[in-house]
């Protein structure tokens, strides 16, 4: 197989590092890439859009694996799909909607593939219904480090350890994934602002019970009495009976819409606190004091920014960092604190939501536990930020929380195990599952995992 060495970075374009990408067609070259990979070992790479290191290999070979992208069944009775690692969430979307069926979990991109869905256990809008991706996948097909080729089931250690191990388990070849099932391909959304950060956590728990989907989009550039307003968004799959007579014509259509992508050269500075400033004002502003019941599409709802490709330019040269994390139910005080911190900062962030997490997943390394969490993307040449965000890792650690692997750039080894207790079996597995450390990213070295 051709290998190109190439700079390969995250979906926030820092530290980028020099690998040799490596782009297996069939099982058969994905073996004999784990076996070829060299010393400096290798990772498997989806559609790129972890936003940190978890997929990049200094010196060492990244496989992308976008090449397997073949959906092998559908049980439209039933409702699941057996597919190649390499098939995205968007032509998943693309198959079964007209089938009426829905992914059971999708973040805010639909590119994403299926192998690094269940490599994030990547989370919805519905997690505090649905949880997070692995709890819907019965089965996958492993490739590990002795080259053998493992179906690995749903409750096994090796699921769990493979479910948020960011591809250090192995190279997810294939998955057997269970559906939602939806009537229409719009959605019935209700709209409200928030005054305050206060305001928004009570709505929250009071009624999200009564939503499939909640997400809050909040100003983290207000402060005073505002500090924490928020617009939240909540909604479920419509029913056809709610669509107007045109809209049941076709009520399964799935066909998003594209701008022009961003251009490839942006200066820094262009997300400033002003510029960002003004956009929360007019957003906050602009929502509905409440609105129920407004139908809007799918890539409306779930995915906003795909509409714009390559949206990550608009940072500039130096990138960003988006950083998210969680703190349990019970730690209110802490989540007031540090939203006032990132306040009193001015970090610029116009990406910025808080949502609420239901029952812990069984992964080892799975990101999501019962609690409030909050996720907004800095621009990473924001004078200060890396001392700012280890003070909030802090405050994170202290209350209980952790943050997301996936998202992450920039974590001290050392709050690691705090914040992921089951770390130790992590690193027990791997050991016995790859003795060579075959398997091995930027991220793996830095946190030593």
């Amino acid at each position: 197989m051709p290998a190109d060495t190439v700079s390969v970075t995250g979906w926030g374009r820092t530290a980028p590092s020099a690998a040799r990408l490596i782009r297996p067609r069939t099982y058969e070259e994905a073996v004999a890439a784990v076996r070829d990979c060299g010393v400096r070992g290798g990772i498997p790479r989806g559609l790129g859009r972890a936003y940190g290191d978890a997929a990049q290999n200094a010196g060492g070979a990244v496989w992308d694996m976008t090449g397997l992208d073949r959906i092998h069944v559908i049980d439209a009775a039933g409702g699941t799909v057996l597919c190649d690692a390499g098939v995205s969430l968007h032509r998943l979307m693309e198959v079964l909607l007209p089938l009426g069926w829905f992914v059971p979990v999708t973040p805010g991109t639909r590119y994403v593939t299926v192998g690094g869905a269940i490599g994030a256990d990547i989370h919805g809008k519905n997690h505090h219904v649905s949880g997070s991706f692995a709890r819907h996948v019965l089965s996958f097909e492993l490739l590990t480090a002795d080259g053998t080729i493992r179906t690995v089931g749903h409750g096994t250690p090796l699921f769990d350890a493979t479910a948020g191990g960011m591809g250090l388990t192995g190279v997810i070849l294939t998955a057997t994934v269970r559906l939602q099932p939806v009537e229409t391909s719009l959605m019935a959304v209700d709209t409200e602002r928030a005054t305050d950060l206060d305001d928004l956590m009570s709505r929250l728990t009071g009624t999200d019970h009564r939503y499939r989907y909640s997400v809050a989009w909040i100003d983290l550039l207000a402060r005073g009495t505002a500090t924490g307003r928020a617009v939240l968004t909540r909604g479920d799959h419509a029913p056809l009976d709610a669509l107007p007579p045109r809209a049941r014509r076709e009520p399964l259509a799935f066909r998003p819409s594209q701008l022009p992508p961003a251009p490839a050269f942006l200066p820094n500075g262009l997300l400033s606190r002003t510029t960002v400033g003004l956009f929360n004002e007019l957003w906050y502003r602009g929502a509905p004091r409440a609105r129920t019941g407004e139908l809007q599409k799918l890539p409306a709802f779930f995915h906003p920014l795909d509409g714009v490709p390559h949206w990550n330019r608009v940072y500039g040269r130096d990138g960003f960092v988006q950083y998210q994390f969680v703190v349990g139910y019970g730690h209110e005080d802490a989540l007031r604190r540090i939203v006032r911190r990132i306040s009193a900062h001015r970090c610029p962030s116009f990406l910025a939501v808080l949502k609420r997490f239901g029952e812990a997943d069984p992964g080892w390394l799975s990101f999501p536990r019962p609690g409030w969490t909050l996720a907004l993307d800095i621009p990473a040449a924001l004078p200060g930020l890396g001392a700012f965000l280890d003070a909030l890792d802090e405050e994170v650690v202290t209350a209980g929380g952790r943050v997301y692997l996936a998202k992450d750039s920039r974590l001290r080894p050392d709050l690691l195990t705090a914040m992921y207790p089951r770390v130790d079996d992590f690193r027990a597995l791997r050991a016995e599952l790859d003795p060579r450390g075959l398997f091995v990213s930027d991220l793996s070295r830095r946190l030593a995992l």
